[in-house]
C-alpha cells in the first residue's frame, strides 16, 4: 500500500504551531470592545447634535468642543459648518467601525478559523472570497476612505491652519491612494500569474 494514498498523520511540533493561531481570538475580542467604544461614542455625539438642534446649552458646549479648532474661530451657534464638522465626525466614526468589523470577521476567517456563514442570508458578499490579497486591498480603500474624512474636516477649517500642515496631510492622502493603487496592481499580478501557471 503506497503511504501517500493514506491518511497523513501530523505532528505534535507542526500540530502546536498550528493551533498558536488561537492566540489571535483575544486580540479580535479586544476589537468586538473596542467597536462597543465606538458605538458608545457614536451616540454620544448624535445626542449632543440632536440637544444642540432643540436649544440644549450644554449640548451645544459639547458639540462646540467637539469641533473647535486651535488658533480657529470659535462657533457661537449651530451653523451649517458646524453640522457640517460633527456628520463629517459621525461618518468617520461609522467607517472606522467598518474597517474594525472587516478586520475582526476577514481576520478571523483567514487566519483563525472558519465561520462557515455560507449558508447564513447575512453573509457579507465579500467574506465568500476573501483572503489575505482580498483583506489587505478592502482595508487600503477603508483607510482611504477614513483619510478623506480627516483631510475634508481640515479642508473646511483650512484657514485655521498653516499651508504646512495641509500640505502634509494632503501628502499623508496621496501616499495612501498609492499604496492601495500598488496593493491592487500587486494583487493583480498574482491572480494574473496563478491563471498562468494553471494553464500550464
Amino acid at each position: 500500500m503506497n503511504h501517500q494514498d493514506g491518511p497523513r498523520t501530523i505532528n505534535p511540533i507542526s500540530r502546536f504551531i498550528f493551533a498558536s493561531r488561537w492566540l489571535q481570538l483575544p486580540l479580535y475580542l479586544g476589537l468586538i470592545l473596542a467597536q462597543c467604544v465606538y458605538v458608545f461614542h457614536f451616540w454620544v455625539e448624535l445626542v449632543d447634535l440632536v440637544g444642540a438642534a432643540m436649544g440644549n446649552a450644554e449640548s451645544m458646549q459639547h458639540i462646540i468642543a467637539a469641533v473647535a479648532v486651535p488658533n480657529g474661530p470659535v462657533p457661537t451657534k449651530l451653523n451649517e459648518t458646524t453640522i457640517m464638522l460633527v456628520v463629517l465626525g459621525l461618518i468617520d466614526v461609522v467607517m472606522i467601525s467598518n474597517l474594525l468589523i472587516m478586520v475582526i470577521v476577514g481576520g478571523y476567517e483567514t487566519f483563525v478559523s472558519r465561520m462557515n456563514l455560507d449558508v447564513h442570508p447575512d453573509q457579507p458578499e465579500w467574506l465568500s472570497h476573501v483572503n489575505a490579497s482580498v483583506l489587505k486591498t478592502k482595508l487600503a480603500m477603508a483607510i482611504i476612505g477614513i483619510s478623506s474624512i480627516h483631510l475634508l474636516q481640515t479642508f473646511i477649517n483650512a484657514s485655521a491652519y498653516d499651508p504646512k500642515t495641509l500640505m502634509a496631510q494632503t501628502g499623508i492622502h496621496v501616499v495612501f491612494l498609492l499604496s492601495a493603487i500598488a496593493i491592487a496592481y500587486t494583487d493583480h499580478l498574482m491572480t494574473v500569474t496563478q491563471k498562468q501557471s494553471k494553464q500550464h
